[in-house]
């Protein structure tokens, strides 16, 4: 099995792993803003520790990072924080499962800005997965109590959902374009170094964020270190094996593999949750990965 899907195996678990943890936090101890910052506070630190270690121990001498590196770099962080934050706003509106499933539109949704910004052709047969992958949304977009399918398509929970896959699908073609730009043969170092870079700069800009707009939520990130800190530690092996997929293959293959995470979704939504999961929101989930799945055979 390729090294890539392995990794991008791990990552989803770990990404699951991580927003259960951001759900809990954000629901009972810290904001949104704050649930997403204690992912890098307790991270980027032991991320650059473990990179020095690395590099001092194999003598291996950092490679010149250039200016494209860092715009990339910086461009796919911040977007990075925007879907996170978006996402865990989206747990406080609905369940998990119903949650993460809109955040994984991202591999539709990459395929669109790909068309849009970059000018990639889309084949028909892709057209036809992205509009069966819509009506999966709008099947997800109905509140409980609303009129209809796609009642709700312009609810807070929607726009919330929507706009986190599109942010995910930015920052992974970012994170991609950043360890391009490493001239290095081992995709694992350069994973590493991408990630070290991304995540010190999306630190210090948190750091900022909150001190000037959520006076006393970097102390209450600390206070909660005992759950906090497992975000930091699942937030950094999560990214590791993401940027790892990245590095070695095209964004859009790693996204539309990462979908298993709907399904390990489902599974804490229920089993840990114990939330509810309507018949409507299966049929919306299963739609929604029917598209998904013809998109990973064509695309």
């Amino acid at each position: 099995m390729s090294l890539w899907i392995l990794a991008t195996l791990a990552a989803a678990s770990f990404q699951t792993l991580r927003f259960m943890l951001q759900k809990s936090l954000a629901t009972t101890q810290l904001s949104a803003a704050g649930a997403t910052y204690a992912r890098f506070f307790y991270s980027a630190p032991l991320v650059a520790l473990l990179l020095a270690i690395y590099l001092l121990i194999t003598q291996t001498p950092l490679p010149a990072l250039s200016f494209q590196f860092w715009l990339y770099g910086a461009a796919g962080g911040l977007t990075q924080i925007l879907a996170t934050v978006f996402v865990v706003r989206l747990f406080k509106e609905r369940n998990f499962a119903v949650g993460i499933t809109f955040k994984k539109t991202e591999v539709i949704q990459t395929v669109l800005v790909g068309l849009l910004i970059l000018g990639e052709g889309v084949a028909l047969w892709a057209f036809m997965f992205i509009f069966i992958g819509l009506f999966g949304v709008l099947l997800l977009s109905k509140t409980p109590g609303g009129a209809g399918i796609g009642a709700g398509l312009l609810s807070r929970a929607t726009m919330l959902g929507l706009a986190s896959g599109v942010f995910f699908a930015i920052s992974g073609v970012c994170y991609r374009g950043a360890s391009l730009q490493l001239d290095l043969t081992e995709p694992l170092l350069r994973a590493a170094i991408t990630l070290g870079a991304v995540t010190a700069m999306q630190l210090l800009a948190m750091s900022l964020w909150l001190r000037m707009f959520e006076s006393g939520e970097i102390t209450r990130v600390w206070r909660a270190r005992g759950k906090a800190s497992l975000i930091g530690l699942t937030s950094m092996a999560g990214s590791f094996c993401w940027f790892t997929a990245f590095t070695l293959q095209n964004a859009a293959y790693v996204n539309a593999l990462g979908q298993v995470e709907l399904i390990l979704s489902l599974l804490a939504s229920v089993l840990v949750f114990k939330e509810k999961v309507t018949t409507r929101e299966l049929v919306g989930m299963a739609v929604l990965g029917i598209s998904i799945l013809g998109l990973v055979l064509i695309v």
